[in-house]
């Protein structure tokens, strides 16, 4: 395709991309941190109940006279004695002082802050009764990105992909900001539900922006540099919670950088493929100019004229006029089985990621050093998954990733509970399986949809994947009918969606495709005969409705294929 040849003679890879690659995927860092900043800001340490205003507990004989103990002999959390229970016992020596009836804490809890000076949990008593409110919050952020997905996905085709970067950045820093000085839960619950909308559209632009204005040979180097970003934004949580365990310090912390990440955003130059996919050539000839400028190619960027444009980007002009919207994803029929093969590939990889990493205190070791093995596990993880992917393609790492991930976690789900060092490292293991496949599915899903409407795939996919995370903790619930059941579920479901990788098309070396038509002459030969062209002079009811809902690009697509047929 013409654009390639146009990247590399404007500098291929110059001082341009080295430095916007590096501004863009900057925020990256920061992410991981938000994703699973509930693990201690909503950690939920040792507590009991508080002991009745009226106790003595000097007369009584201490805090204990007041508090169960449960079969561990550990102090019941929730429940306290209604009179204590300390003293000579009856005359019948069965019995120590008192009646034993138990009630609900009335007064409140006493935490253990030795490790967790503050936290949600501690400052709004989110425990007991109230304890799926703190899961809630978890699963409101996550709705925030399922929502965020969709609507800044599609916005970003409309609009642009630096316009609703500027924004995203300016929300998060502003929502973040708030949570941290939020007076209570409820107010909590919003900022944290906006910052998940903008945290996901930044994760789908990142992505999309470098790619586009990156050659063929080097977008899976993209792809993986992001992805190890976020591994280090996992280090960075782990030494950051550790160093300011407050909550309130801590969301602060993480979210007043995107205050400078929304200052320098507006020197960022749109991607030109979009504008060019949006007919918009004046736009597409500056931008290609200034790049050209900036990477010291300035004699290339003079030859480059409306005319020049015209001739190379023929296509993409004729057939680019219109944007898609989300329902041509199910319209189309070869966009609708895409849709539907890498919406289950997102879902499987979500649903499985946190179902692990959003129970670290389930592990019974450190928190802090849980959070730095899961991020150490992605080093390794990664580099074979780069490896892979640059060799010998998408498909083999998507499906090696997720079968291995699913494997791992089916293996935990019988090995005894006692075991605690084998089922920790096959779940450190599995996480880095998952890691991997979500480094592939971000880079394969931003490969295999057409320009016109690669963001709003992306953000459709986004949005299932947010639907595993929002079902995930669901299902952790099943552990009170047998404690492996979550397990056994979190582990069908990625060896499950790893099969419907051999429907998916290669695009290993491929360039981008801008219509559906290059999509589908790219999915031809892999389909092996599953997709074929329509007989000469008669095109099928799929083709038909194809040309009476889509946008321009596809009936014309569709006219040319019956042509060349």
């Amino acid at each position: 395709m013409a654009f390639n040849d146009l990247l590399k003679q404007v500098g291929g890879v110059g001082r341009f991309q080295q430095i916007q690659v590096t501004l863009v995927i900057l925020p990256v860092l920061l992410m991981a941190s938000h994703n699973t900043l509930q693990n201690f800001t909503a950690a939920i340490p040792t507590h009991h109940c508080r002991p009745p205003t009226h106790a003595n507990l000097s007369k009584d004989g201490g805090l204990e006279a007041w508090l169960p103990r449960d079969q561990q002999g550990r102090l019941e959390s929730c429940l306290h004695f209604t009179s204590p229970q300390w003293g000579p016992p009856f005359p019948n020596g069965t019995e120590a002082n008192g009646t034993g009836a138990t009630e609900p804490c009335t007064n409140g809890w006493i935490y253990d802050n030795s490790t967790f000076p503050s936290t949600i949990v501690t400052e709004w008593d989110l425990v007991c009764s109230h304890r799926a409110l703190r899961q809630m919050a978890q699963s409101l952020y996550m709705v925030g990105v399922l929502l965020g997905a969709m609507m800044f996905g599609y916005l970003a085709d409309r609009l642009g992909r630096r316009k609703v970067l500027i924004l995203n950045y300016l929300q998060t820093a502003v929502s973040g900001t708030c949570a941290a000085f939020a007076p209570n839960f409820a107010v909590y619950c919003t900022f944290r539900l906006l910052s998940g909308m903008s945290l996901a559209s930044i994760s789908l632009n990142c992505l999309t922006l470098n790619v586009e204005w990156m050659p063929i040979h080097t977008r899976a180097h993209v792809g993986t540099t992001i992805g190890y970003t976020y591994t280090l934004g996992q280090f960075l949580l782990a030494g950051l919670a550790y160093a300011v365990p407050h909550w309130r310090h801590l969301q602060l912390l993480v979210s007043v950088p995107y205050f400078a990440f929304f200052i320098y955003s507006w020197f960022f130059i749109e991607s030109a493929r979009w504008y060019a996919s949006s007919g918009r050539l004046d736009f597409t000839l500056r931008a290609l100019q200034r790049v050209a400028r900036i990477n010291g190619k300035q004699d290339e960027g003079a030859k480059l004229s409306m005319e020049v444009l015209q001739g190379s980007l023929q296509k993409e002009l004729t057939t680019g006029k219109g944007q898609a919207s989300a329902i041509e994803l199910l319209r189309c029929p070869t966009l609708r089985r895409l849709f539907l093969c890498l919406s289950m590939l997102w879902f499987a990889t979500s649903f499985a990621y946190y179902g692990l990493v959003m129970d670290l205190q389930g592990f019974g070791v450190s928190m802090y050093l849980i959070q730095v093995i899961f991020g150490a596990v992605d080093l390794p993880a990664k580099l074979v998954c780069f490896l892979v992917i640059n060799y010998l393609g998408r498909r083999p790492a998507q499906m090696a990733s997720l079968l291995l991930a699913g494997i791992c976690i089916l293996v935990n789900a019988v090995v005894p509970q006692d075991q605690s060092i084998v089922r920790t490292s096959l779940a450190v293991l599995g996480k880095g399986c998952l890691a991997s496949s979500f480094n592939c599915i971000f880079l394969y899903t931003g490969e295999v949809y057409p320009t016109m409407i690669r963001q709003t795939g992306m953000g459709m996919g986004s949005t299932m994947a947010r639907v595993g995370s929002i079902v995930s903790p669901l299902v952790s619930m099943t552990a009170e009918l047998y404690p492996s059941v979550p397990l056994f579920i979190y582990g069908a479901v990625p060896v499950a969606a790893s099969a419907v990788i051999v429907l998916l098309p290669e695009t290993l070396g491929q360039p981008l495709p801008d219509t559906v038509q290059d999509l589908e002459n790219r999915w031809v030969p892999t389909q092996r005969g599953a997709v074929t062209h329509p007989r000469k002079g008669k095109l099928t009811r799929q083709q038909r409705e194809q040309q009476k809902h889509m946008v321009p690009l596809q009936a014309s697509a569709q006219e040319k294929t019956g042509l060349q047929d």
